[in-house]
């Protein structure tokens, strides 16, 4: 019976779904042909295949070929199919044995003199691979990122004839190395030192960095804004080994993984023009956003005002949830995007309201129209809201440097850490019970803000996001408890999103 069957993997989501590559030899004149829902570049696949085969000094049998990629009911696509079809062909024509196929996975697309090359989705696979116990056979090159995944048994090859002599028992696994993130060289975080005043923002940055709350800066072109930001991800503690692994499986499928950065946080800075199903995901076979590219790091939306408000508003649920559901007409998908919003935007067209350096030239209704375009949901879903003011070139000249980011990682790491080791999340994440008892007043702190909530109509969501924030205040002053300087502190924070509000309902 010529008849071989190869395992490989699809990805689905963030996932990897088993592909069973069946290969048949029958009678007949020689044809090539592949079933089972593939897109036309796995169609294509017949031609590298026999052109890797016979480059590679091995037989192309001269028989009528069928190649079945089941489920037949789940899309392939890519080039990654090419390596077990080869296999697969190989062994169904006798020529590697077929027992060596049996725990073997494979993965990988084949240039036309049989160079294996990687393909995307590569750590996706090597954890479904893992978690089946079967070793995984795929290009030299994606090796040290399979190798991310503990206990993982890997086949790496340069080459098909390379790993057909492996399969045969002729030579040993090809010797590489993994690269260890202590390992690499990654480029250095963005010093917050280089902010040069503005310190009640970078005060507000610490709080954001500590809590993982979102943040809108607010202020004239050129006071800093963009700065502040891109300096968040240095104050931000690595990722932890889980958030690590699922962070660089979503990066994966877009082939930006690098092994040396799989424990930083992601920064992700979409260009307004942006499309929603390129920030939150989508497509015929739906791929991840930005914002799961930006899952546990940072999403910055600079000029947020210029999204369009169709765009603005699919974020929504991303920033209640952490996560986004993509349904399609074929296929369905989840993806995670626990991300931490930074949002930049002037006061007005013109960028000048309220500066005194500079006059403003916008009439009220250009104001109007400009603020109208965020809608007071989504204000009501960003934390901390802070006006950036427009400093003189003198006083700049004259402010000292502030503390650099060397020395609030490690202090910011360990109040992160105490957050966990209480309640098991994030402040920003606090909810139902955990929120009453982690976010306790006294009776003159329940007092006070009731009547601050009462006064300046703040609606349940903001009144719970406050007390999340007063409990990061809190941590970062090293207070056992909340107090009442620690509310007004965190009300303040809110006062922004009330003006902006007024204006949206004018």
């Amino acid at each position: 019976m010529a008849l071989a069957v190869v395992l490989s993997r699809a990805p689905v989501g963030i996932r990897a779904a088993e592909v069973a590559v069946e290969c048949d030899l029958g009678p007949g004149l020689p044809t090539f042909a592949i079933v089972g829902l593939p897109e036309a570049a796995v169609k294509e696949s017949r031609d590298r295949v026999r052109s890797a085969i016979q480059n590679s000094e091995l037989d192309f049998p001269a028989r009528r070929i069928v190649v079945n990629l089941a489920p037949a009911d789940l899309p392939k696509e890519g080039g990654r199919f090419d390596l077990p079809i080869a296999l697969g062909i190989l062994a169904a024509s006798g020529q590697i044995p077929k027992a060596s196929l049996a725990t073997l996975e494979c993965m990988g697309e084949l240039a036309l003199d049989g160079r294996i090359r990687p393909v995307t989705g590569t750590l996706a696979c090597a954890l479904a691979a893992q978690a089946s116990g079967h070793q995984l056979a795929l290009s030299l090159d994606s090796a040290p990122e399979a190798a991310l995944v503990e206990g993982i048994g890997l086949c790496p090859a340069q080459n098909l004839r390379q790993l057909v002599q492996i399969l045969r028992g002729e030579i040993q696994t090809t010797s590489w190395e993994a690269l260890s993130p202590d390992q690499a060289s990654p480029q250095p975080y963005l010093d917050l030192a280089d902010v040069r005043g503005q310190e009640s923002a970078k005060r507000a940055l610490l709080i954001a960095a500590l809590g993982g709350h979102h943040l809108l800066l607010s202020g004239p072109p050129g006071t800093g804004k963009s700065m502040l930001a891109s300096r968040l991800p240095g104050l931000l503690p690595d990722l932890r080994r889980e958030e690590a692994l699922e962070v660089a499986s979503i990066h994966s499928l877009h082939g930006l993984f690098q092994v040396g950065q799989w424990r930083r946080r992601p920064f992700r800075s979409p260009h307004h023009s942006v499309s929603a199903a390129a920030l939150v995901g989508g497509g015929s076979q739906p791929r991840p956003g930005e914002i799961s590219l930006a899952h546990g790091g940072v999403l910055f939306l600079d000029e947020l005002p210029e999204f369009s408000r169709s765009v603005l508003e699919v974020l929504r649920e991303p920033l209640e949830t952490g996560e986004i559901h993509i349904a399609r007409a074929r296929q369905r998908a989840q993806f995670p995007a626990r991300f931490q919003l930074v949002a930049a935007m002037n006061p007005c067209p013109c960028g000048h309201l309220g500066n005194p350096l500079q006059a403003c030239r916008c009439s009220p209704g250009q104001i109007q129209q400009y603020r109208g375009r965020l809608s007071g949901p989504l204000l009501d879903r960003i934390d901390i809201q802070i006006e950036v003011p427009a400093l003189s070139p003198e006083f700049l000249q004259q402010a000292p440097q502030g503390e650099s980011t060397t020395y609030w990682r490690p202090r910011l790491a360990a109040a992160i850490e105490r957050q966990w080791q209480r309640q098991g999340c994030r402040n920003a994440q606090l909810q139902g019970a955990a929120l009453e008892r982690h976010c306790a007043l006294d009776g003159q702190s329940q007092r006070f803000l009731r009547l601050a909530a009462e006064r300046l109509r703040f609606s349940a969501r903001g009144y719970h996001r406050i007390l999340r924030i007063a409990r990061s205040i809190a941590d970062l002053a090293e207070a056992d408890s909340i107090a009442q300087e620690h509310l007004a502190e965190a009300i303040q924070y809110r006062r922004l999103a009330q003006q902006l509000e007024m204006t949206v309902r004018l």
